[in-house]
């Protein structure tokens, strides 16, 4: 009946980390963290983005595991850079390197999902009409990001999404971190912010932050901890727990998705670049007996 089980649709990214003062380049988006999380728990995964045609080769890394990239090419390739100082890894600088420009909707396959991520880096990637017609093709998860980060002067900072309501009325599963749900929403308690984001129709709310992930669904809220070691793979939090957990949604209930969404993000948490573990592991995670 379908395609693949998860269409993500964002710009991969060439994003430059700075910890301390010492810089290196890394692939990024949430195409990226997320779509190697979802294909290492073994679920079918197609990639649409944008990039500069000389950056195609950093896809490989996503086709070697199996991924359907379906890229088109644009006059940059997305980044942004990162700034970190290494004793409090969960406080950052976000900076504009580039951007790939806006999806068509004549670069989105014509293929069958179970559910489609739409999950951009910055505002103006996905437009409002675009989300509005994937809707009638599919259910919806949306990362917030993609409509309230924007570039503004060299930097990124977060600004009212002025359609909001007409935009998550097409939202089956929605994505927010606590700064971006209590601009939203004007909540800090991230459990009223989640109940109020639902009541513009998003079935289930996602909301992340330092210490862990806190899920509405289906008339309950359902808490999970992060619990890293260490904080080296500190880039790819909330793109790893958001499509883990709506990978998880495919086959479990709310509850157990979002502690194995959990799971997954502590161990990637750990280490840079995406999730390298496995079904099993997670599971082991979740059981206590996972290796640092």
């Amino acid at each position: 009946m379908y395609d693949t089980d998860v269409m993500m649709v964002g710009h991969f990214a060439r994003d430059r980390l700075v910890i301390d003062g010492e810089s290196s380049v890394a692939s990024g988006g949430a195409v990226y963290y997320g779509g190697v999380a979802l294909r290492r728990l073994g679920l079918s995964v197609t990639v649409v983005t944008r990039l500069h045609p000389l950056d195609r080769p950093y896809l490989g890394e996503m086709s070697a595991l199996g991924i359907q990239v379906c890229a088109a090419d644009a006059p940059q390739t997305s980044g942004i850079e990162n700034i970190y100082r290494s004793d409090d890894m969960e406080r950052r600088v976000c900076r504009p390197l580039g951007f790939a420009g806006a999806f068509s909707r004549a670069e989105i396959p014509d293929i069958r999902a179970r559910v489609c991520l739409v999950v951009p880096i910055v505002a103006g990637e996905v437009s409002l009409e675009l989300l509005e017609w994937l809707s009638t093709r599919m259910s919806i998860g949306l990362d917030a990001q993609g409509f309230v980060r924007v570039p503004v002067d060299g930097e990124l900072v977060f600004r009212p999404w002025s359609e909001m309501g007409r935009g998550l009325s097409c939202v089956t599963y929605l994505k927010a971190d606590r700064a971006e749900a209590e601009m939203l929403t004007g909540e800090r308690d991230l459990e009223r912010a989640a109940k109020q984001l639902s009541a513009y129709g998003p079935r289930e709310v996602v909301l992340t932050q330092s210490s862990g992930v806190t899920v509405w669904a289906e008339g309950a809220v359902h808490q999970a901890p992060f619990c890293s070691r260490v904080l080296d793979g500190r880039t790819g939090r909330g793109d790893t727990c958001f499509a883990t957990y709506v990978g998880g949604r495919l086959n479990a209930t709310p509850g157990e998705a979002a502690r194995l969404a959990a799971a997954i993000t502590s161990m990637k948490q750990e280490h840079p670049g995406p999730w390298e573990g496995s079904l099993t592991d997670a599971v082991e995670r979740l059981a206590g007996r996972g290796a640092a």
